[in-house]
């Protein structure tokens, strides 16, 4: 029965008129044909994907500049020019031998045309070339107007920060108060400062919102380049340049000052002389010794303190 009904099925199509004599062995060998037939199908597509494929992957990381590893370069809408991507826009226009009132950046979301690099086609925005079919960035992202063919940098779009970021959408998360995207494990542990990211790096002044270089955001809530932290710490300077609060755990250098302080007795016409000071770390007042090495806190015990009254 269930044969018959296999031949009853139109899709086979056979041309016995009488089902009686047909075998079992006919019917395997119908149904073997439109395997193969279908599997013939199935590697022809298969063999057009790998085309498609192989066409798009030419020049996989073989162009770009410094910053990026893309198959295209933008035309500015700002001044008609073409350049590798908008940083290298904004270096060469921002340059200390260009006229100040001819410098400018790019307005990357105005960005229109793009250029293939393998077959120098001028084109709308979009991933693949429409002439020579090449894919111009693994990652693409058509608000940003950005392409990229290194994808290590796990890169996403944030739509709180209106621009493409670094670090893989699922390892941070956005604060809408600081107007930034932090890691996840500072999610419920960070010092919010109200647009905290959206100003200048406070030792090099580069604006750190659109920085390509890493921030780090310190204990109060400002943030700084790592770099320009680590600059600051060769010269012994360990307080944030906004508030001049610890930017790091100082016990240890308070525990030595104590030391300092116990082998450094004040001469005799300042031994009873008191002061006011404010901690810069918890921001309360004390009356305290004064001593010329430093005044520590009665509240927190941080020597980050200044006078405020003798």
């Amino acid at each position: 029965m269930g044969v018959v009904a296999v031949l009853h099925t139109e899709s086979l199509q056979l041309d016995c008129k009488d089902t009686k004599h047909v075998t079992e062995k006919d019917v395997y060998n119908h149904l073997t044909s439109n395997e193969e037939h279908l599997l013939g199908e199935e590697s022809s597509q298969s063999t057009n994907y790998q085309k498609i494929n192989t066409m798009r992957e030419r020049g996989y990381m073989e162009y770009g500049c410094q910053h990026y590893r893309r198959r295209c370069r933008i035309r500015a809408p700002c001044c008609n020019e073409i350049f590798n991507c908008r940083h290298c826009h904004n270096e060469a226009k921002n340059n200390i031998n260009i006229d100040q009132k001819h410098r400018h950046d790019i307005p990357r979301h105005q960005v229109k045309q793009v250029i293939c690099s393998l077959c120098e086609t001028e084109q709308e925005v979009q991933q693949n070339c429409i002439n020579c079919g090449v894919c111009m960035g693994k990652y693409f992202c058509g608000t940003c107007k950005l392409f990229d063919d290194d994808v290590s940098k796990k890169q996403y779009h944030c739509s709180g920060c209106g621009i493409c970021r670094t670090g893989g959408c699922e390892n941070v998360f956005h604060c809408y108060k600081c107007g930034c995207c932090y890691p996840t494990q500072m999610k419920n542990s960070h010092p919010c400062v109200e647009g905290a990211m959206h100003h200048d790096c406070p030792i090099c002044f580069e604006y750190l919102f659109e920085s390509v270089n890493d921030v780090l955001v310190l204990p109060c809530g400002h943030t700084i380049h790592k770099s320009c932290l680590n600059e600051m710490r060769e010269h012994f300077q360990y307080a944030c340049p906004l508030c001049s609060k610890s930017v790091c755990d100082m016990s240890m250098i308070w525990e030595k000052l104590d030391m300092e302080i116990a082998a450094t007795p004040m001469p005799e016409a300042y031994r009873n002389k008191m002061i006011w000071i404010l901690c810069n770390d918890c921001t309360k007042t004390s009356h305290v010794q004064y001593h010329l090495v430093a005044q520590k806190c009665m509240n927190c015990k941080s020597y980050n303190t200044r006078q405020i009254r003798g």
